[in-house]
């Protein structure tokens, strides 16, 4: 379709099933993403968030299981950190990088950027930025805004000022996108073009929406539903040739019989032939060197127009 000013944030034209390739053949991308942010809602990490016992037990006994797993599978995980989380833990996420995980930023407190302005979101990725390579010798290659369970939607906290400011800082991608269900472009501006990698996310493959109490009542778990999803998507995607993405958290997951159901499908992924298991940076970089926005993005003059009785 061709670009729609103000409507989409890509050219949504994406690259088709027999033009996709992997490394080494592989029939599958699947990517694994830790989420560290315990951040209720969109103003960010508090002390009540800060101090939890969900958070304590997912940072200790969960994050160790996770580990151990990852460790025994030979997976290599993205781990989303807000800047207040590598410092009150930096051992924990030193730890974790030495082991061979990548270690992404999720803003400084986990918040929403929404009601920020564009300055207060430059400062507060920069201090995000400078706290990540204090703690563990380099620079976040990823940006993320993941949602929150108190959050009025799931979809997450990336906006238009977000990617500007993320490509102006030196960022390699972003990590939760929607428009597409292959890493894609984010286009703030077709005259330049201006885009920044983004890879796809999706809430019903995220833990946060299955293993928390539900607001409305109808459960104090859903984990079966959350398996049944995993399965069912990344068996249509691996018959596609195509890319599945998840996000669990250690607060969530880390739980007796939640683990079992996590370690149970990810023994699923790693034993199937051909599944290219890589952090959220390999991704990107694979994205990158193969389907460069140069030549993958085909805008064209928007068909799009506001008119004074218009509801957009």
């Amino acid at each position: 379709m061709p670009w729609k000013d103000n409507y989409t944030s890509s050219d949504e034209t994406t690259v088709f099933d027999d033009r996709i390739s992997w490394p080494s053949g592989a029939r599958i991308g699947f990517n694994l993403v830790v989420n560290l942010n315990p951040a209720s809602g969109g103003r960010g990490i508090d002390a009540k968030d800060l101090g939890s016992p969900q958070f304590h037990f997912g940072m200790h006994e969960g994050l160790d299981a996770f580990l151990k797993l990852f460790d025994a599978l030979g997976l290599a995980a993205t781990f989303t950190v807000p800047a207040l989380v590598a410092e009150a833990y930096a051992g924990t996420i030193r730890s974790i990088a030495a082991a061979g995980h990548e270690i992404a930023a999720q803003g400084l407190l986990g918040e929403d950027p929404s009601d920020l302005s564009v300055e207060e979101e430059a400062w507060r990725m920069r201090r995000t930025t400078e706290t990540i390579e204090k703690t563990i010798g380099r620079r976040p290659d990823g940006w993320y805004g993941l949602p929150r369970p108190d959050d009025r939607f799931a979809t997450g906290s990336l906006r238009r000022e977000t990617i500007d400011l993320a490509i102006e800082q030196g960022f390699l991608y972003v990590g939760n996108g929607l428009a597409d269900d292959l890493p894609y472009y984010w286009v703030t501006d077709p005259a330049g073009p201006r885009s920044l990698l983004t890879l796809p996310y999706y809430y019903h493959l995220d833990d946060t929406y299955f293993l928390m109490f539900p607001h409305e009542g109808t459960g104090l778990e859903r984990p079966a539903p959350l398996l049944r999803n995993w399965r069912a998507e990344f068996a249509a995607q691996y018959r596609r040739g195509r890319y599945f993405p998840m996000t669990v958290s250690p607060a969530r997951s880390g739980w007796g019989h939640r683990f079992t159901m996590l370690e149970t499908f990810l023994r699923e992924v790693t034993t199937m032939p051909n599944v290219f298991a890589a952090s959220s940076r390999e991704i990107a970089a694979h994205w990158a060197a193969h389907f460069p926005a140069a030549s993958t993005l085909k805008l064209q003059p928007s068909i799009w127009r506001d008119h004074a009785d218009s509801l957009s």
